[in-house]
């Protein structure tokens, strides 16, 4: 697995557990809907700055966005 699709999985699942839909996440960390969205399906390469701010958004450390769930 790719690290961008660490990150998309883990975004939308920190996402999903927040109880945030995209659209509530994009709203609250200060960018498009339509980018949340991207991110979670590869499309996009997060930067350091939006990846902190997502991470901000769901009270997660950012390194907890670009872990490997499986060890």
């Amino acid at each position: 697995m790719t690290l961008r699709q660490t990150f998309a999985m883990n975004l939308r699942r920190y996402r999903q557990a927040a109880g945030l839909s995209q659209e509530d996440l994009a709203h609250r960390a200060e960018i498009d809907r339509t980018y949340v969205s991207s991110l979670e399906r590869c499309q996009y390469a997060a930067t350091l700055d939006i990846i902190e701010r997502l991470a901000r958004e769901l009270n997660v450390d950012p390194a907890e966005l670009l872990r490997d769930p499986s060890g």
